[in-house]
């Protein structure tokens, strides 16, 4: 199993970032997609393996183990050379360090990204909406599944950080949560091998997601995905999720996915991006 050092990988991972910023906006916009469906099929499966869990095995050990399968999204995304936004916020900035691309060429990138995620993961919500987190009686009545009913109450926990503080509250966790994001796909590139890439990523996903942090692009899918599901709740089930439904909207999901996005970006732009340039840059100017 191979490994590269710090000072070999961050002239690849600008490499990649040339790349990227090169790729015409439809190539982008469908790449994006494409990773936006990935990371919502790795918040799909955390929920479809952890719901009613809780009552058996403890809230720690839930988090562990829905930490342990959420990086199927990140994983799919890296080995299939999909956009991400969150590793993007990394990768093209090392790029414009080394004066290879301009930062507009950056700004340009990671607009397309983001929308291209957004769209790709909100497709992925109204289809599992439409599937999984739903199901019909013979009577044709329409209720919630487990499933669904836990989508919900996630999404609607996410509709309701408001005020000042709980502004601030999305941008520290989300902050952090780029951070290892990107952490994850720096070790991806310290591999040359699958396994290697796989194991990279997999360790500071995990810490991501079982520490419970924000992340934008899983938001993109979690939130739509409790929204298309809510109607379908029976009275009962809109009980068991309580009285946070009443924040989950169209509109106030803006107020989770803004300060997250702008928290992946910090934590990915200076703490995993410019924070290793800064660190190695005399040994690769030498």
């Amino acid at each position: 199993m191979s490994y590269h050092s710090p000072v070999s990988i961050l002239p690849a991972g600008s490499d990649l970032g040339v790349y990227k910023v090169q790729l015409p906006v439809w190539n982008l916009l469908l790449r994006s997609a494409m990773s936006g469906a990935y990371i919502g099929m790795g918040a799909a499966l955390l929920i479809a393996v952890t719901t009613g869990m809780e009552l058996t095995l403890g809230a720690g050990m839930v988090r562990f183990i829905g930490g342990a399968v959420f990086p199927l999204g990140v994983i799919l995304t890296v080995l299939t050379g999909a956009e991400l936004f969150t590793g993007d916020a990394m990768l093209a900035p090392l790029a414009a360090c080394r004066e290879q691309i301009s930062w507009m060429m950056v700004v340009r990138l990671w607009a397309l990204v983001w929308a291209g995620n957004f769209l790709g993961a909100i497709f992925f919500a109204a289809l599992m909406a439409a599937g999984p987190l739903t199901s019909t009686d013979p009577s044709g009545l329409t209720s919630a599944t487990t499933a669904g009913i836990a989508t919900v109450g996630i999404a609607s926990a996410k509709c309701n950080a408001v005020g000042v503080a709980g502004f601030f509250s999305l941008i520290g966790s989300s902050l952090a949560a780029g951070w290892l994001v990107n952490l994850g796909v720096l070790l991806a590139l310290c591999a040359d091998d699958v396994i290697g890439k796989i194991v990279g990523i997999w360790f500071p996903v995990m810490a991501m997601t079982a520490s419970g942090l924000e992340h934008a692009v899983t938001n993109m899918y979690l939130i739509p995905a409790g929204l298309f599901t809510a109607g379908g709740l029976t009275p009962l089930q809109v009980a068991q999720v309580g009285p946070g439904i009443a924040n989950l909207g169209w509109s106030t999901m803006w107020g989770n996915l803004i300060p997250v996005s702008i928290g992946n970006l910090i934590g990915g732009l200076f703490f995993a991006g410019l924070l290793y340039w800064f660190s190695f840059k005399k040994e690769l100017e030498g």
